[in-house]
């Protein structure tokens, strides 16, 4: 029997077993596709943005630098370590297709952000991604199994099986396995079948339109607009790589979707989003999706549990969709595995939903609100107008990169403080060394930037869970200590003179009991 089984080998699934695996759990993820390898997961394709949050995950288990190899972006990850101050983003992106300008951003208005070499976001791919969580996960010891078909889920109070479908080779019968574990945790997309399966409820709202994906030779591709085109019949996005295209048909999400949308179609739709009478003279690959915005109103049932879009599914404007499964990942993977290893104290493993709902669903309405400012109507374009003469201001910049950059998010731990439950500024020693190289090993950090190492007798007393690291730090944001859970979330800061009562509270709260 493993500890967790983990059906979905995606960038979800595979950093949550990269997590799980660091804490010393057996893991076995099981995967439907046979190949890791998809010209859906490539460019151009599979390219993804990964917002600052993302990428300081990466960051803080050591995989930044094998992502950027592996995204052929060749650059030193750190390029300016003695800055204090972070410079102002490279990329905001859009709101509804409207472009914003970086410059606009006021960088002062972000919370306890500093520099350091995940402050930016990053594109990359999703076959960049799942390559290096996949290598990281082989160290670690998870088993991925390919080409395996989950068709049922039975849990009882101790234990949850997976029963799958599968095949050895094309020639051979199929087959019926049975896969034990302690916890079963449901990673495998927006038409999750461990959703289906169990005892979730999921809800939301039906589409506005059908969107579609497009690779296709363009007979004249002079006739579309680079970059995102609002028109007064939908939205067209012609991207960068030759022949990329994106649409949106404000059709009600009436397309049926279990048929592939043929050229004639495609060509039909992009006419009509356009205004143009462009030709496809071939398409070479080409998906649908819809706005349908809908989420689990729980995302644990018993013995299992959901992540990514097991747990929610939206459209994919604003590129909310990978970012906020890595979240999920990054929250429940330490929590689970303390509850594996049976030092987690009551309730935490609760806290999963209770911390990463609120965030889904405030992901849900930001891809509404997108949705309902690009209807092709009078109204919608009014509001239009007025979006764009915000997203024009300073603070209206800066709002949007809050909310798409997951500087914005904090969770409600309750603490006075107000980088309580907000992620943890790259905090960087006198010695150089920064908070995330402190972070590689899974564990909390306990961060005392006293000059007396006063909650270093506190801290020892959870040694082997947190890891407590003394010194004055160049640029402190006025704290004097500050305790990091393994996610990257400050669980708890003093000021200069810290209170070790307060500290020992946090600890327990988030680590359980201490050694004797």
């Amino acid at each position: 029997m493993h500890d967790v089984v983990i059906v979905g080998a995606g960038p979800v699934g595979l950093f949550l077993a990269c997590e799980l695996g660091l804490a010393g759990c057996s893991v076995l993820v099981l995967e439907r596709e046979p190949e890791l390898r998809s010209p859906w997961k490539a460019d151009p394709l599979g390219m993804r943005g990964l917002s600052a949050a993302s990428v300081e995950a990466f960051y803080r288990r050591g995989m930044l630098r094998p992502l950027l190899t592996a995204s052929g972006i060749h650059a030193d990850p750190d390029p300016d370590p003695d800055a204090d101050e972070p410079s102002p983003p490279r990329g905001v992106g859009h709101f509804a297709g409207m472009m914003l300008d970086p410059a606009d951003v006021d960088v002062t208005a972000l919370p306890f952000r500093l520099a350091g070499p995940a402050a930016e976001g990053m594109m990359t791919s999703l076959e960049a991604v799942e390559s290096v969580l996949s290598e990281r996960a082989a160290e670690l010891g998870v088993e991925i199994r390919r080409g395996v078909t989950v068709s049922a889920v039975e849990q009882n109070k101790d234990s949850v099986v997976a029963r799958a479908d599968g095949h050895k080779h094309a020639y051979e019968h199929a087959y019926e396995h049975a896969y034990a574990a302690r916890w079963l945790v449901g990673c495998d997309g927006g038409r999750s079948t461990v959703r289906g399966l169990t005892d979730f409820v999921f809800v939301g709202t039906e589409p506005q339109f059908t969107g579609y994906t497009v690779l296709a030779t363009i007979a004249d591709p002079e006739k579309l607009g680079p970059g995102f085109n609002l028109t007064p019949t939908g939205m067209y996005l012609q991207m960068r790589a030759k022949g990329h295209i994106g649409m949106l048909d404000c059709d009600g999400g009436a397309f049926d979707r279990s048929q592939r949308p043929t050229r004639e179609h495609l060509q039909a739709v992009l006419r009509r989003v356009s205004g143009t009478d462009v030709t496809l003279n071939d398409v070479h690959l080409a998906s649908s999706f819809t706005d349908r915005a809908m989420q689990t109103t729980t995302y644990r049932q018993g013995r299992v549990l959901l992540a990514g879009d097991a747990a929610h599914i939206h459209s994919p404007l604003g590129a909310q969709g990978l970012n906020l499964g890595l979240g999920d990942a990054m929250n429940l993977g330490w929590k689970l595995a303390a509850t594996v290893h049976g030092y987690a104290p009551d309730g935490l493993l609760d806290t999963y939903t209770r911390e990463r709902h609120p965030i889904g669903a405030r992901a849900l309405d930001w891809t509404r609100a997108q949705s309902a400012a690009m209807r092709p109507d009078p109204h919608a374009q009014a509001l239009q107008g007025v979006v764009r003469d915000l997203l024009g201001t300073r603070d209206g910049t800066t709002y949007v990169f809050k909310q798409t950059s997951g500087s914005s998010n904090r969770y409600d731990l309750g603490g006075e403080h107000p980088l309580a439950g907000r992620n943890a500024p790259d905090l960087r020693l006198e010695n150089g060394t920064r908070l995330g190289d402190l972070m590689g090993d899974g564990r909390g950090v306990a961060l005392d930037l006293t000059g007396d190492r006063s909650l270093h007798e506190s801290a020892m007393r959870w040694e082997n869970r947190v890891r407590y690291v003394a010194g004055p730090a160049r640029n402190d944001l006025g704290l004097g200590a500050v305790l990091v859970r393994p996610d990257g979330t400050v669980a708890w800061a003093g000021d200069r003179t810290p209170d070790r009562d307060a500290f020992e509270q946090a600890a327990g709260r988030w680590f359980g009991h201490p050694k004797n």
